[in-house]
């Protein structure tokens, strides 16, 4: 089988290097004829890099990047700090850095694991049937037809491949044009997420850690200027001033762009043998930096199934849940953004209230913490298929647990297959293990040393890191059931 993903972001690069890891013909087609040094998102949040780390690219892209562990929000006078530091992953914070540095990453591990990268390759055309997908591509040498099993739109807001599918993308845009710039300030500003929330608008300043910030400023007395107009430092710097009451103004910058926030998602994810992810699945406010973790977190879901089709052993419901788990996503995703814009470019009434409401939430630990794991990915939970057993835990995102593995120590997700399931087996004689010999081919069977989640003897892990199933001290007949459910008959 061969899949052709169009669109060559972090969305799609994950994706294709996913999935020719597990041997599958994958062809990337990116219609800009040069790499792109856009760095429109500058944050990699804990799930993220969770699913970074059982890929084993993650400490590599830590390395790039400054951590940061709290927001650092001022508005009407006063501070208000959210904790982002999480007890629950490896990754106790947002990694501040600049997009291009996360594409270069899973660019080069594409091309080690054998994706064929085609740029300036534009889509045209596209027709599927019961066998396939049928592409017409247009390069500076004409058109021709690329052919491939499966199809994966990931190519962005303005996607061509949901165009042509007829897929509606219902939403709307939002009035306030958004300014964007690397700038570095006056006076340097705390190591947090910095938002400054005026009577004129929003600016939120991340650090990269070496002195430069990402800008991202909303003005409303800028609604009317063009997109296509420079951002001049001036400019700037009389929004900063206005916004932050004095205290930031930019010394340098050095890219700068203006551009229109939308909030819209694509009524469906699969039509047939074509899917979308990533932008071309939904687009939102940049607020909270979800955006390219959520099309990240999208491949990973995707890629796994994409393979078991390939290899046979898909139960025939298995790829619909692709668009099952992950449309809820978007839409919470389009809702939690909505709200913090909201609430930053807010009427009168709210912005009078804003600065003694907000506070209150935030020291409300309850509140502070379902925010955090929120908008980090880590509080993801899928529901069960009808298809498969009741167990506890059955979606939810699994702790990277210590683990003794053939006696050395380890981390589970060190030992997690992104293309096949994991079963973990803590008791002594390995009688979960031995039940799913059979599936060796889409089942890692491991004997483990640690406790598991729920005081569960077996663990079953989906290969995206989510629980598939669990049960205290199961009988073969119990694993085979679960097995069988998830992966078809041995």
């Amino acid at each position: 089988m061969s899949v052709i993903v169009v669109g060559a972001g972090p969305t799609g690069l994950i994706l294709a290097g996913d999935l020719a890891e597990a041997g599958t013909d994958v062809t990337l087609l990116e219609k800009r004829a040069e790499e792109s040094n856009l760095t429109r998102a500058f944050a990699l949040h804990a799930r993220t890099l969770e699913l970074f780390d059982m890929r084993g690219i993650a400490d590599e892209i830590v390395d790039q990047g400054f951590e940061v562990s709290r927001v650092r929000v001022t508005m009407g006078g006063r501070e208000v700090a959210l904790d982002l530091r999480h007890p629950e992953s490896r990754f106790r914070y947002v990694l501040t850095v600049a997009q291009a540095r996360t594409e270069a990453l899973l660019q080069r591990r594409a091309e080690r694991l054998g994706v064929r990268i085609r740029r300036g390759a534009e889509v045209v055309g596209l027709d599927q049937d019961e066998d396939g997908v049928t592409l017409t591509v247009r390069s500076r040498t004409g058109s021709h037809t690329e052919r491939a099993a499966y199809v994966v739109g990931t190519d962005g807001a303005h996607s061509a491949v949901r165009s042509l599918l007829g897929v509606g993308f219902s939403g709307r845009s939002y009035d306030t044009h958004i300014l964007l710039a690397d700038v570095r300030p006056e006076r340097e500003l705390p190591p947090a997420i910095n938002p400054y929330v005026g009577p004129d608008g929003l600016a939120l300043l991340p650090p990269y850690g070496d002195g430069w910030y990402r800008a991202i400023v909303w003005d409303r007395s800028l609604e009317d200027v063009p997109l296509d107009q420079p951002v001049s430092r001036e400019e700037l710097n009389d929004s900063l001033g206005r916004i932050t009451d004095g205290e930031v103004s930019v010394a340098e910058m050095s890219w700068s762009t203006r551009f229109l926030s939308e909030r819209r998602q694509a009524d469906h994810y699969r039509v047939g043998r074509v899917l979308l992810a990533g932008d071309a699945a939904h687009v939102h406010s940049p607020m909270g930096a979800m955006g390219m973790n959520t099309g990240i977190q999208d491949a990973a879901n995707l890629a796994w199934k994409l393979v078991a089709q390939e290899r046979g052993w898909a139960p025939d419901w298995l790829l619909d849940t692709y668009e099952d788990e992950r449309h809820p996503v978007g839409r919470q995703t389009l809702r939690v953004t909505d709200f913090i814009q909201r609430m930053a470019v807010a009427p009168g009434l709210v912005r009078a209230i804003r600065p003694h409401v907000v506070p209150r939430l935030v020291r409300v630990g309850r509140v502070s913490a379902a925010m955090r794991r929120l908008v980090s990915g880590l509080s993801v939970r899928y529901r069960r298929p009808e298809q498969v057993m009741d167990s506890a835990s059955v979606g939810r995102r699994v702790d990277d647990l210590p683990l003794v593995h053939e006696g050395e120590t380890t981390r589970l997700y060190e030992l997690v297959d992104p293309t096949r399931f994991t079963l973990l087996d803590t008791t002594r004689v390995g009688a979960s293990a031995e039940a799913a010999r059979p599936w060796a081919d889409r089942v890692r069977a491991l004997r483990v040393v640690g406790d598991l989640p729920e005081g569960a003897d077996a663990l079953l892990v989906r290969p995206d890191g989510h629980v598939a199933w669990s049960a205290e001290r199961p009988c073969a007949e119990q694993v085979r059931a679960a097995l069988t459910a998830w992966t078809g008959t041995a």
